[in-house]
């Protein structure tokens, strides 16, 4: 996938698949799927490294995770995160941190909100690096926010993210997370944007669907949103696979003639 797909399947109404992935060994697994990109989270402060937001974490994590998933997978289209206050401390700190996740190999990088941003957004592109939006639930956010919350609801609040929306399109953005929102909010968002919308809790009516590996593979039993649906009971498998690795390490029965060097 290279960057002028995702207008085109915008255009087409071809739904995008979005997951996320935060190191090589999973992106190589992905490489061999029919998942369009995937984004360096900085979930990934929750996820791998178990904090209860996503603040902790650094411009250089972002940088070492997209640099591992880049490994993983030479010619996926990777979308790295841009994480907290990387690009609120002036122009020559933000384009420092996204170098850092460009250089890493990332293709396009992500920013959450529009107060403040846009004009940001704006240099990026014209310094020639591909920018995603994100509104809404904006993580990064989450002490103004009052924690993990539905935004977008009510009629001002609608008008508000509708408009930031598109500010951001024409600051440039190529496409624009919409992340915990209602679903008829993110349809009408949708429709007033040209450039494609990847949702996560925001409904069918989007171009396209963003998801943690992990929950949708079902290795995260202690998070399951209302928005998260799971294909695989990853917990379970995994569980009975170390299970079964220690009843045969125990036994005797591991490791065999057959996996033993003569």
């Amino acid at each position: 996938m290279i960057i002028q797909d995702f207008q085109e399947k915008k255009n087409n109404r071809v739904p995008i698949s979005m997951v996320t992935c935060y190191d090589s060994w999973s992106a190589a697994l992905i490489a061999q799927t029919e998942i369009d990109c995937v984004l360096v989270g900085d979930s990934l402060a929750m996820v791998v490294y178990g904090h209860d937001s996503t603040i902790p974490v650094s411009v250089g994590t972002m940088a070492a995770h997209t640099a591992a998933v880049r490994r993983g997978m030479p010619e996926g289209f990777i979308i790295g995160d841009l994480p907290f206050l990387s690009c609120r401390k002036g122009l020559e700190q933000a384009m420092d941190s996204v170098g850092s996740i460009m250089s890493a190999g990332a293709n396009a990088v992500k920013l959450e909100g529009a107060a403040g941003n846009v004009e940001l957004v704006a240099h990026i592109v014209e310094s020639g690096v591909p920018v995603m939006g994100h509104l809404g639930l904006t993580p990064q956010s989450v002490h103004q926010l009052g924690g993990f919350k539905v935004q977008g609801r009510g009629q001002g609040a609608a008008e508000t993210l509708r408009n930031q929306a598109l500010e951001l399109e024409g600051a440039g953005c190529f496409a624009l997370v919409l992340e915990a929102i209602p679903a008829k909010v993110a349809a009408e968002v949708s429709r007033a944007l040209t450039i494609p919308t990847i949702g996560i809790g925001a409904g069918p009516d989007v171009d396209g669907q963003v998801l943690v590996l992990q929950d949708l593979l079902g290795v995260n039993t202690s998070f399951r949103p209302k928005f998260v649906r799971t294909w695989m009971d990853g917990s379970t498998l995994i569980r009975e696979a170390l299970d079964a690795y220690h009843r045969d390490v125990t036994s005797g029965q591991f490791p065999n003639g057959r996996e033993s060097y003569r």
